[in-house]
């Protein structure tokens, strides 16, 4: 859709015939080569590659749903309400999120409340770390495009100032000068910063989830009606998702 704007307005203003004006390599060049290299400077070169590598992720729907997330703390603490916590940990083997399934583990070999939450927090305060450390490679990228636009309209100034002698070609050479300017805006505002605010959402949901994940599996761990609990654990949700959330098992009560 950004695309079809961008070329929605440059057939607007300068027809068919005018798109080559707005094709400039050696401008290309210094724009996209010039951002990413600093980019690169910015960072190792594993960090490099794997912020690279994050772009796929914004065309991924998160794993989990929030809503089915809480029903699923509200089946395990009716399992444990029934069986004991020790049942838990049959239900822990067949779980695919692994911060839910170590949670669980925790709780089942009767490690102390504080300690769970600590060491659960520990590994949420890691994971969201390494996420901001993603979007911010794309930030820095978002930041260095539009300087090497700048970079290579400098460049084309230059050479037409050197040029002044020939009135004909100051319009033509201003074009071009301006042309990374545009290059470097339409990376930072198309592709780089675009990218970094899904991923900045992407992270802030799933620190929901875990959050969730900590207070339900704590709740559990104390013993809390598990009513209560998906009380509790709808509190994370707007108004208008919290009937998704309610269990409907009729267990909650019991």
């Amino acid at each position: 859709m950004c695309f079809g704007m961008l070329a929605f307005g440059i057939l607007s203003s300068a027809g068919v015939a005018g798109i080559s004006e707005y094709i400039d390599v050696p401008s290309f060049i210094i724009t996209l080569g010039g951002s990413i290299f600093a980019t690169m400077t910015s960072y190792s070169m594993a960090d490099f590659v794997q912020g690279l590598k994050s772009l796929t992720l914004i065309f991924k729907a998160p794993s989990a749903n929030t809503s089915d997330m809480i029903k699923k703390i509200i089946e395990l603490s009716n399992v444990a309400r029934k069986e004991g916590l020790l049942s838990l940990e049959e239900a822990a083997a067949d779980m695919d999120e692994p911060f839910l399934k170590k949670g669980i583990l925790l709780v089942v070999d009767g490690t102390d409340p504080d300690l769970v939450r600590g060491i659960l927090e520990t590994e949420m305060v890691c994971i969201e770390s390494r996420h901001k450390n993603i979007a911010g490679f794309w930030e820095t990228w978002a930041s260095m495009g539009p300087a090497w636009g700048m970079v290579g309209t400098l460049v084309g100034l230059v050479d037409m100032l050197y040029h002044m002698d020939d009135a004909s070609s100051i319009g033509p050479a201003m074009a071009v000068a301006l042309i990374t300017t545009l290059y470097g805006s339409l990376l930072a505002n198309w592709v780089a910063t675009p990218t970094a605010n899904k991923l900045k959402a992407d992270n802030a949901v799933e620190m929901t989830q875990k959050e969730i994940l900590i207070e339900g599996l704590l709740s559990i761990q104390a013993g809390e009606n598990p009513r209560v609990i998906e009380e509790k654990l709808k509190s994370f949700l707007a108004p208008k998702d919290r009937a998704s959330a309610s269990s409907d098992n009729g267990e909650g009560g019991e």
